[in-house]
C-alpha cells in the first residue's frame, strides 16, 4: 500500500514537471507554426521570427527611460543606488550602520552582539574620515546642517552652502580662521543667492562666532571664491514676517507694493533691506485695519522699534497710492 502510494505521487510530480517544461516550450514558440519568438522592445512587441505573428503587444518596458550609447554615458545616467548628496563629507557613498541594537526582524540584541556593534560602529567611523581634510569638512557640514535646520532654510540652501564650503577648503582658504566661521559665512551667502536670505542678526544667534568674525569672513569668502550675491531684496522677508505675525494675504500683498513704491521712489538705497520689510508689513497692518504693534513686528524682525517708526513713515509718504496723507505723520499707539 505504501509503494503504490509512492509510486503515485512520483508519478503526479512528472506529470507536473512535463506540464511546466511544456508550458515553457509553448511561451518561447509561435503557436502559429511553431517557429522561435522574439522580443521586439523598441515596439514593446512579442512576435515570431519564422512567420512575423505578433504573438503579444503593448508589452511594459522594464527597461530605463533614458538612452546610453557608450558605457560611461550609461554609468552617468544610471540611478540605481542612493542619491549622493553634498551634505555630507563622503557625498553619502559609505556606510552607515544605525544605532539601533536590533536585528532585522526587530528582535533586541544580545549583550555579546551589543558589544559587537558598537565596535563595529566605532571602527566604521574612523574608518569614514582617513585625513585631516575629511574631519574638517565633516565637522564644517555638520556645522551647516545644524544651523540650517535651526534657521528653517530648505535642502537646496544646505547643498549650496555645502558647495561653497568644498570650494573654500579646496582653495586653501582655511588657515587663519576658524572651520565654524568659513561655514557660517558659507551659509549666509548660500542663503542670499537662493533668494531666502536672513539677517546677520538671526545668522549670529545660531553659530558659534560673533557678528565681527562672521562679516570679515563673509567678505573674505565672496571675493576669494568670486560669489555673486546680489544685494538682499525686503521683499524677500515679507513673506516670513507676515507668516509669524499670522497677517492676512492682503496684508501682505500691501507690504509687497509698498516696497516697490520705495525702489521707484529710491529711498531703499543705504537702508537696511530688514529694517525696510518689517516697516513694510507694520504699514500695511495698519493700512489693511489689522492690530499689529510695533513691540510685536521688533520681536519678529529682530530689529528697533525706533527703526520701524522711521522706515513705515517714510515709506508711506513714497507710497503713490496712499489716501491718507496724515497717517505717515500720526505717531501710532502701540
Amino acid at each position: 500500500m505504501r509503494q503504490r502510494t509512492f509510486t503515485d505521487e512520483s508519478v503526479t510530480e512528472t506529470e507536473r514537471e512535463e506540464t511546466e517544461e511544456n508550458e515553457q516550450e509553448s511561451e518561447l514558440t509561435c503557436p502559429e507554426c511553431g517557429g522561435r519568438l522574439q522580443t521586439d522592445t523598441e515596439h514593446g512587441e512579442t512576435v515570431c521570427a519564422d512567420c512575423g505573428l505578433v504573438v503579444e503587444e503593448n508589452e511594459i518596458d522594464r527597461g530605463p527611460e533614458w538612452r546610453a550609447f557608450d558605457s560611461s554615458e550609461r554609468d552617468e545616467k544610471s540611478r540605481v543606488g542612493a542619491p549622493t548628496t553634498n551634505m555630507m563629507h563622503d557625498k553619502g557613498l559609505s556606510t552607515n550602520i544605525g544605532w539601533q541594537n536590533k536585528d532585522a526582524y526587530g528582535n533586541t540584541l544580545s549583550n555579546r552582539q551589543r558589544q559587537k556593534m558598537q565596535r563595529l560602529r566605532t571602527w566604521n567611523e574612523r574608518f569614514r574620515t582617513r585625513n585631516s581634510k575629511e574631519r574638517n569638512l565633516k565637522q564644517a557640514l555638520g556645522e551647516i546642517d545644524r544651523m540650517s535646520s535651526a534657521l528653517g532654510l530648505p535642502k537646496n540652501v544646505r547643498e549650496t552652502a555645502s558647495v561653497i564650503y568644498r570650494r573654500a577648503l579646496e582653495d586653501d582658504l582655511l588657515p587663519g580662521r576658524s572651520i565654524e566661521g568659513v561655514a557660517t559665512a558659507s551659509l549666509y551667502a548660500a542663503a542670499r543667492q537662493a533668494g531666502t536670505p536672513r539677517s546677520l542678526d538671526e545668522i549670529v544667534q545660531v553659530s558659534r562666532i560673533d557678528r565681527m568674525e562672521l562679516t570679515r569672513t563673509y567678505r573674505y569668502v565672496v571675493r576669494e571664491l568670486g560669489l555673486e550675491v546680489q544685494p538682499a531684496d525686503p521683499e524677500s522677508y515679507v513673506p516670513r514676517f507676515a507668516s509669524d505675525l499670522e497677517l492676512s494675504d492682503e496684508a501682505e500683498h500691501r507690504a509687497r507694493e509698498l516696497l516697490s513704491n520705495a525702489k521707484q521712489a529710491g529711498i531703499h538705497s543705504g537702508k537696511s533691506p530688514v529694517g525696510l520689510a518689517a516697516a513694510a508689513v507694520y504699514a500695511a497692518a495698519l493700512l489693511t485695519n489689522e492690530k499689529v504693534t510695533q513691540a510685536e513686528v521688533s520681536e519678529v524682525a529682530n530689529i528697533s522699534e525706533v527703526t520701524i517708526r522711521n522706515r513705515y513713515k517714510e515709506l508711506l509718504q513714497a507710497d503713490d497710492t496712499n489716501p491718507a496723507a496724515g497717517i505717515a505723520n500720526a505717531e501710532p499707539a502701540d
